[in-house]
């Protein structure tokens, strides 16, 4: 079967065996990503979001479709569609969030793999929030907030525990109590050294983060700014947790994307909309500081905070690295087309 007239399928369980369960490759597949978007060697047309019921229905509650293009050295397309339902867990007993990536081939345009999206989704979040870490998060930082613990939050932390060893510390806070304690007893069997803290409430966690990680579904804000200490970074991940004035206030506001992050009504977008921040105002898009256009973090003092949309190109450029070792290993089920 000639390569052009098949597709190589890769489920979630080909995806662990290739490497595709720990941070390194998706440090690498993502660096490479915000690079090429910093030289705007990419295409990535806005993503729609697939709602039913919108009007009673959950934030989370949606499919989405995020196409791209991404350059350089070999070149690919790709589409993730990502769904979503915030009642999988509870009602269903499912993850919440699932999908497939498909890789084209640019040359011709052909499908060339479909791949299962969301392990590859949570961990290349996780690579921008490690990313981000090194490039605006105080040097040596030891202590690390987490709000929310669930999936998402397990790969954040495990992808921060990986790529930096001087951590100490993780304080944890979930609604549910349980959820946390079960996170803090998954990690610690691998990171036995490191003190998990279960905070009493979101307060007491964020003040004690010299790095601090959102992992949340909520829609509303519930971080004000004094609660983040001098010197503070925060990877917004779950992008509703903290107030406007937060933005406002920041020494540095970084983004993965601008026409992505001021859209959808999302927070930056609704400071605009009330002209109280715009394009000027921004520090830089993240792979501007990776390509050294623009500083990272230049003091002890500054409070920094990334607001990553999250973005196709860094999903393309993933499952990429992911096809390529698939295919030097022969791993995954060839269909025909």
């Amino acid at each position: 079967m000639s390569r052009h007239h098949s597709i190589l399928y890769l489920s979630k369980e080909d995806i662990i065996a290739l490497g595709g369960n720990a941070s390194d490759l998706y440090v690498t597949a993502v660096s490479r990503a915000l690079e090429l978007h910093a030289k705007r060697d990419f295409v990535q047309p806005l993503k729609p979001y697939l709602r039913v019921n919108e009007k009673e229905g959950h934030i989370a509650d949606r499919i989405i479709a995020m196409p791209a293009y991404i350059g350089g050295e070999a070149p690919v397309s790709g589409l993730k569609w990502i769904g979503s339902k915030h009642d999988n867990p509870s009602r269903r007993g499912m993850e919440r969030a699932s999908g497939l990536i498909i890789l084209n081939d640019p040359e011709s345009n052909y499908p060339i793999a479909v791949m299962e999206a969301s392990l590859i989704s949570g961990m290349r979040t996780a690579a921008v929030t490690v990313i981000g870490a090194r490039y605006l998060a105080k040097k040596g930082f030891e202590r690390v907030a987490c709000m929310g613990c669930g999936v998402i939050a397990r790969m954040q932390l495990r992808s921060m525990l990986e790529q930096f060893p001087q951590i100490t510390a993780i304080h944890l806070f979930d609604l549910n109590p349980e959820a946390a304690r079960a996170l803090a007893d998954h990690l610690r069997e691998t990171y036995p050294h490191v003190t998990f803290v279960i905070a009493p409430d979101a307060e007491s966690a964020v003040r004690a983060g010299e790095v601090v990680i959102t992992c949340t579904v909520v829609d509303q804000p519930y971080i004000p700014y004094e609660w983040l200490q001098k010197g503070a970074f925060v990877s917004n991940i779950s992008i509703m947790d903290v107030h406007k004035e937060v933005f406002i206030k920041a020494d540095k506001v970084v983004v993965d994307d601008w026409d992505q992050a001021n859209r959808e009504k999302k927070v930056i977008n609704q400071l605009v909309l009330e002209g109280r921040f715009s394009r000027e105002q921004l520090h830089a898009e993240l792979g501007e500081i990776l390509i050294g256009a623009k500083a990272g973090r230049e003091s002890d003092e500054e409070v920094i905070i990334l607001n990553p949309m999250g973005m196709a190109v860094e999903d393309i450029a993933s499952a990429q690295e992911i096809y390529r070792k698939a295919v030097a290993e022969n791993k995954g089920t060839r269909l025909p087309l």
